[in-house]
């Protein structure tokens, strides 16, 4: 642990409460890609299954929980609770498009070929990708809610600052993981223009 993996995960964290915030609030899910909460809930699915095989510590395991619970309580908000506010026409991007070669490179490229470290791939590979579809309702729409740009900057921040976590690691520890790394760098070039559009609107 170091500063800049806590506050990427305080971010992270406050990304998601803000957009929770945000729903419950508004009673509305304009403007929010459940396809994109879809692909992040499938990514803390994948990503966390080694809650029940591999205690790491207190703060890991209930960091974990945490975010699966927010995922799932989203998807439950877009597509069960709010689901009559639900921009389903705009939020039209092919998630196929995404899973396939997500599949296929994580059974290709991983560390060991077993069904934990796959899934495990699977979820870093498909999280670099995931937000995709909120990016392209934005684009299709023209437009994006201030709290829905709030959310986007602090998921763009969690990412900037396990970037610099990794530095860190590299410097201190000589860690090094060329799956998260590679895949948490792509995930931040996708994060760079809305960054531009953030920072000057």
């Amino acid at each position: 642990m170091n500063i800049f993996r806590i506050l990427g995960d305080i971010s992270h964290l406050l990304a998601i409460i803000i957009l929770l915030i945000k729903i419950q609030r508004s009673k509305s899910c304009a403007g929010i890609s459940g396809k994109s909460q879809i692909l992040f809930a499938l990514v803390f699915t994948t990503r966390y299954l080694d809650l029940f095989t591999n205690f790491i510590s207190i703060y890991n395991t209930v960091m974990k929980v945490i975010f699966l619970l927010c995922a799932y309580i989203t998807v439950y908000m877009i597509y069960g609770k709010f689901r009559k506010t639900f921009d389903s026409e705009n939020d039209s991007f092919r998630l196929e498009f995404l899973l396939v070669p997500v599949t296929g490179l994580s059974f290709l490229e991983n560390h060991s070929f077993t069904p934990l470290e796959i899934l495990w791939t699977f979820s870093i590979y498909l999280e670099s990708v995931a937000i995709l579809p909120q990016l392209f309702m934005i684009s299709k729409t023209g437009e994006a809610e201030t709290i829905t740009t709030h959310y986007l900057f602090f998921l763009g921040l969690y990412r900037a600052l396990y970037i610099a976590n990794w530095i860190w690691r590299y410097h201190t520890e000589k860690f090094y993981d060329q799956i998260a790394v590679v895949s948490g760098v792509v995930q931040t070039i996708f994060y760079c223009d809305f960054f531009y559009l953030y920072v000057t609107k």
